[in-house]
């Protein structure tokens, strides 16, 4: 009986140390209360885990990540970031990325309406790795110094921008108003050279919208969003609206070096110009799709040509790809940006954040546009205009959509006076 009692006691102890050593040695103390450190890994560790589109987390083993996390000191908040940093940095996805205390706010007020800075959207190049221009913002230091989709940031203040994140970057060119950055520019064809900007306070209004005319004397409209903000989907019901009331007969859509934004606001723009159909399908990491629908009424009936280029992304790829496929408009321009994946933003308890691509996005006809982009129906290539270029005699996209809208209007005048 005593042995039988003490080999069950030494099972006990055994089983207790194995345990301990688990928890100890390789995963988060369990017995114990978290460090706010702790808490911020552990929390970064486990959004990643339940959400990350890619279910091998780049081909390696995500509980071992976790552990060799745990091992690093978290003496203080910049370690615990650290760590988050290098966590997320394993998975080789740009757009997965940790958002400090203030890049958190700065990128939720990026959203809302309004920022300070310099004004360009920025990416890493999946492919070379290189910080690229998506597009500079209408009106933003970067676009009045001639700053265009697809140049090469190679350093910004002298210091190179190999293997930085898009997080570094963006503090980076960050600065109270009046202060100067300077960046050193690649572009294509072209000896590298350095541009000075001033920072400046930057409006997001997304929607500028005026009543054109053709050559004809056909009412148009034209509407130019150059993002999708929080305001994105009532500010263009509003101009669409206003429009309609001033006589407009058909729309230009210019949707050129817009970079995207928000998910839910490209679905709701999309819905207003659809009577019904896909939106758009997301696919998840375990294949499960979804999808969003247009349910009408479109707030027009009337024709429509959307103008694109290198510069449209995201959602606006989503929009333009609904309304390519379902039959509503003609794209004009150049083939898009490419950017078919979805991040989602997490608050983390200490007011830092993670942005996690979830999902990818395919168009009503289940493209898969990611790195590839969305083609035109017209392909007009054009070199680089100025902003009181945009929509004038120069702009030779803008004056290919008013003969596509003018054709169009006119064999409509015709069947009409025929019937």
């Amino acid at each position: 009986m005593n042995k039988w009692l003490l080999r069950w006691g030494f099972s006990l102890l055994l089983a207790f140390s194995l345990a301990f050593i688990w928890d100890f040695g390789y995963f988060v103390p369990s017995a114990i209360a978290l460090t706010q450190q702790q808490k911020v890994v552990a929390e970064a560790w486990r959004i990643v885990n339940r959400s990350y589109i890619d279910a091998t987390f780049n081909n390696q083993n995500w509980e071992s990540v976790r552990q060799r996390a745990f091992k690093q000191p978290l003496g203080n908040d910049q370690a615990a970031y650290k760590v988050v940093r290098d966590m997320l940095k394993s998975l080789d996805d740009p757009f997965t990325r940790f958002l400090d205390p203030d890049q958190y706010r700065s990128l939720q007020v990026n959203t809302s309406g309004e920022l300070t800075g310099v004004g360009l959207q920025i990416a890493l190049n999946s492919e070379t790795g290189i910080l690229e221009v998506i597009t500079p913002i209408q009106g933003s230091p970067a676009e009045r110094a001639g700053l265009k989709p697809r140049d090469r940031i190679l350093q910004i203040e002298g210091l190179s921008t190999e293997n930085i994140s898009l997080d570094e970057a963006a503090a980076r060119m960050r600065g109270p108003i009046g202060t100067v950055v300077t960046l050193l520019i690649g572009r294509e064809g072209q000896p590298a050279q350095e541009v000075v900007l001033v920072r400046d306070r930057i409006e997001l209004n997304p929607v500028l919208a005026d009543l054109r005319f053709s050559s004809e004397g056909m009412p148009i409209g034209y509407v130019r969003l150059s993002q999708f903000n929080a305001n994105a989907a009532l500010e263009l019901a509003n101009a669409i609206n206003s429009l309609e009331e001033q006589g407009a007969t058909a729309y230009i859509l210019d949707l050129r070096n817009n970079p995207g934004g928000l998910l839910q606001a490209g679905i709701e723009v999309a819905r207003q110009w659809l009577d019904s159909g896909i939106v758009v399908y997301t696919v998840n990491r375990r294949g499960i799709q979804g999808s969003f629908e247009a349910f009408g009424p479109a707030l027009t009936q009337d024709p429509l040509v959307i103008l694109v280029n290198q510069g449209t992304a995201s959602a606006s790829e989503i929009l333009a790809g609904a309304l390519q496929d379902n039959g509503r408009a003609q794209l004009v321009g150049e083939t898009t940006f490419g950017k078919g994946l979805i991040q989602s933003l997490f608050e983390l308890n200490d007011g830092s954040g993670l942005a996690v691509t979830i999902a990818k996005y395919e168009t009503p006809n289940h493209r898969d546009i990611n790195k590839s982009g969305i083609k035109p129906d017209v392909e007009v290539k054009q070199s680089m205009i100025t902003r009181e270029q945009v929509g004038s005699s120069d702009d030779k996209q803008y004056q290919a959509a008013l003969e596509i809208l003018s054709k169009k209007l006119l064999i409509a005048e015709s069947l009409k006076k025929s019937s």
